[in-house]
């Protein structure tokens, strides 16, 4: 399910920097396989928790995966969010206007890839570097924001696109959230301990 995941968000950023409005089409068709696993797994977890009773990490283990389950079903969702902005924008092939979105995909393609590591291998400094890092895609999004926002002022004709370019960087954003919140139940899975709420600094 992840990698299903990973690659709808590459695949997405990927259609909007092409304008290829095709390969978008072939995101949103896959939404329904990320739903159908999303609810199988969570189906297979309350199974073993309701027949087996789990305690200490082995429940741990089942709770986390249940809210990883949702976090990545909503990235699936963020991605076909962006492969609709993506399908728009393919129709205007003279608008030009991209700020940092290949660096900001690339940032949060790399939160999500390493969150799942971190998963994988039970990598707790891996998960809080993933935490530090949320606060980069946040710059990249209030950067972005800035930009359209002045370009808008000036360019009327392309308000509707540049609008689009105000989601995807969103969405973008949301997906690091949601890597983030993964990471988030790695520490809680390994370590008991619930660190949502609590700051992280990123160190270049």
């Amino acid at each position: 399910m992840s990698s299903v995941v990973e690659d709808m968000v590459y695949l997405a950023t990927k259609s909007i920097i092409k304008r290829d409005a095709h390969m978008a089409q072939e995101i949103i068709a896959r939404d329904i396989e990320v739903d159908e696993m999303e609810v199988e797994v969570e189906e297979e977890c309350l199974k073993i928790l309701g027949l087996h009773q789990p305690v200490a990490i082995d429940l741990r283990f089942f709770i986390a995966v249940i809210k990883i389950n949702k976090n990545l079903e909503r990235i699936g969702d963020l991605a076909v969010n962006i492969a609709e902005r993506s399908a728009y924008l393919a129709t205007w092939k003279k608008f030009s206007f991209e700020f940092n979105i290949r660096e900001m995909a690339e940032k949060a393609e790399e939160m999500l890839r390493h969150s799942i590591d971190s998963l994988v291998n039970m990598d707790v400094p891996q998960a809080h570097m993933v935490r530090a890092e949320d606060d980069v895609v946040d710059a990249y999004n209030r950067n972005s924001y800035k930009k359209i926002k002045e370009v808008i002022v000036e360019n009327h004709d392309q308000a509707n696109c540049l609008i689009h370019m105000l989601s995807v960087g969103r969405h973008l954003e949301r997906v690091a959230d949601h890597a983030t919140n993964i990471a988030e139940e790695v520490v809680y899975l390994v370590d008991a301990e619930i660190v949502r709420h609590t700051p992280e600094v990123y160190v270049e």
